[in-house]
């Protein structure tokens, strides 16, 4: 049954939409039906009776019901999941769109979908809620449950009168507030498109720098990719696991709570969002630094003021995007994840479109190996495996869940080949040159070049929205309810984008502040905490050879972590 058939809200347009929640239920918890209560002062709409944890046989205390934050999981597959682009469902998926008249607007909030199977949305709704007779006909008429491929040993079902015992999941409620409007969680997706998901999730910037790490570490560092791309893959596995584990499970907060309690979830979630925050500082460093290559003799001086060509740019950027942080609807900004991939396609093709076609050619250079400047490249390189926030999101929108090993496996291998590919041939092009954005160093008079030059530029342009409104919605979440208004929506976002401008500005170093990002926060997030919360949640069940393993990874990530900050903060030190 159709959630919004189900819940009978006035908003049509909040709603959690199509039967993923359901057919998810169905998977993990029998298929119960989920209810839910509304508050209409509330920001977060969660039930009462909603808790956290309860992996194995720990059940959740009532101090982690309805923790802190509740965003995260619809906040996040917008900005991870790809559109499908179906008219009905777009127009079905935000209907107030078409209040404007204009067909370039008639768009809403919209996620891969199964074909042919009739997830897609109609395009009308009924307006009343499925009476008692309905409701004991869908009884009779179960989904189908689907086994986990997981070797581990699962938690045993409930009996089947007691399946609405257990706590309700946090998408089975639907973020509500009078000035913001979610999209609908991602529907089913099969296993092509949540191969797409996961590039658009790893195919990100990170990409422009590999040629820049093989300058800093030398030919050698190439072999921190595997390594690095390898562990991640694992650990990405790892949080199957951990969402096996217990039916209450979605996110990677949720895992967090599961394995450390409160604590942990209120801890993964600040490294996440920081994470998120961190990116965005990346994207205005970058735009400025890509429409000053473009424009170099741009300045301004005003009241005794000097802005340069990029922090110029950085500035005016920071102020074109501010009025997308703005949008009421953010069913608007999904449609723009798919930009990544395509973007990530055409700048290689450019690189290699001006390496073969323009006839600068291929040269062969540089050190095999600088000790001492190896952990900039470590950093670098781990940065372009920061995809494990989203990994828990696509895993649990998957149609066939027994394929999400293959999805992970068949994503870390190709993107792996595409930054080696991309490092070889831009170190191999420009040499001891190469700069901390290889299409920094590309002619200026190509036509190549400009198409590359302004796709880094239309890239950042089109996810920065998208990576700050899950930082934002987590800050306008923990207001007091009389705060959680639009006019103070609008003024943290405001303060948000001022304040990664004013970061960027302070540290206007691409390639170092990505190399701190890669250390800190992605040694975190794709081996420490996957690891330790994998091995707190599955203890007793975990074979010694795993159990090593993981303590391995670690120690690794731990080393890489301190050894990487180190070296990324004294450089930017020591280069002001």
């Amino acid at each position: 049954m159709d959630r919004d058939e189900e819940m009978g809200h006035g908003d049509r347009s909040l709603l959690f939409i199509g039967d993923e929640d359901d057919d998810l239920g169905a998977d993990r918890d029998g298929g119960s039906p989920p209810t839910s209560s509304s508050d209409e002062g509330s920001f977060s709409d969660r039930s009462d009776d909603e808790a956290r944890g309860g992996g194995g046989d720990d059940a959740p205390d009532d101090g982690q019901k309805g923790a802190w934050p509740q965003s995260y999981r619809q906040s996040i597959d917008m900005m991870s999941a790809v559109p499908s682009p179906r008219v009905n469902t777009l127009m079905a998926a935000s209907p107030s769109l078409t209040r404007f008249g204009s067909s370039f607007l008639k768009a809403g909030s919209s996620f891969f979908l199964r074909k042919g199977d009739g997830s897609g949305l109609p395009l009308t709704r009924p307006l009343l809620p499925p009476s008692v007779s309905q409701l004991s006909q869908s009884s009779l008429h179960p989904q189908p449950v689907k086994q986990s491929t997981d070797s581990l040993a699962q938690p045993p079902r409930p009996p089947p009168g007691h399946e609405a015992e257990l706590p309700e999941r946090p998408s089975r409620a639907c973020l509500k507030s009078d000035y913001i409007e979610l999209p609908p969680p991602a529907s089913k997706c099969s296993r092509s498109q949540s191969i797409i998901n996961g590039f658009n999730v790893l195919c990100g910037v990170g990409i422009l720098t590999t040629a820049y790490g093989i300058k800093e570490g030398g030919w050698l560092s190439l072999l921190l990719l595997p390594l690095l791309g390898g562990s991640s893959c694992y650990t990405g596995l790892l949080l199957k696991r951990c969402i096996d584990s217990s039916p209450n499970i979605e996110t990677y907060p949720d895992i967090g709570q599961v394995a450390f309690g409160l604590f942990g979830r209120i801890f993964v979630s600040v490294v996440l969002y920081l994470e998120l925050y961190a990116s965005c500082v990346e994207y205005i460093t970058l735009l400025g630094d890509s429409l000053s290559s473009v424009f170099p003799s741009a300045h301004l001086a005003f009241t005794g003021i000097e802005l340069n060509a990029h922090n110029l740019f950085a500035i005016t950027m920071a102020l074109a995007i501010l009025p997308s942080v703005w949008l009421r609807n953010l069913s608007l900004l999904s449609y723009l994840s798919a930009g990544g991939v395509i973007a990530t396609i055409t700048v290689i093709v450019c690189l290699f479109w001006v390496g073969i076609g323009e006839g600068i050619g291929f040269h062969p250079s540089g050190a095999l190996v600088n000790v001492t400047r190896l952990p900039v490249a470590l950093g670098l390189y781990g940065y372009c495996y920061s995809g494990h926030s989203v990994f828990p999101n696509i895993y649990s929108s998957m149609e066939e869940r027994s394929q999400f090993p293959f999805v992970l496996l068949f994503c870390f291998t190709v993107v792996t080949l595409v930054y080696a590919g991309v490092a070889v041939s831009g170190f191999m092009m420009f040499g001891e040159s190469t700069m901390s954005q290889f299409t920094l160093n590309l002619p200026q008079q190509y036509i190549p070049s400009k198409i590359a030059i302004w796709m880094t530029v239309v890239n950042p342009y089109t996810k920065y929205a998208l990576t700050m409104t899950p930082v934002a919605l987590s800050i306008e979440e923990a207001l007091p309810k009389k705060m959680q208004s639009y006019l103070v929506g609008m003024s943290v976002r405001t303060c948000l984008v001022f304040s990664t401008v004013a970061v960027a500005l302070l540290f206007p170093y691409f390639a170092l502040v990505m190399a701190l990002l890669g250390s800190v926060f992605t040694m975190l997030v794709a081996l420490i905490l996957p690891c330790a919360c994998y091995l707190s949640i599955k203890k007793g069940a975990v074979p010694l050879w795993e159990i090593i393993l993981c303590i391995i990874i670690i120690m690794i990530g731990v080393v890489c972590a301190c050894i990487g900050s180190y070296t990324s903060i004294n450089r930017m030190i020591s280069s002001r």
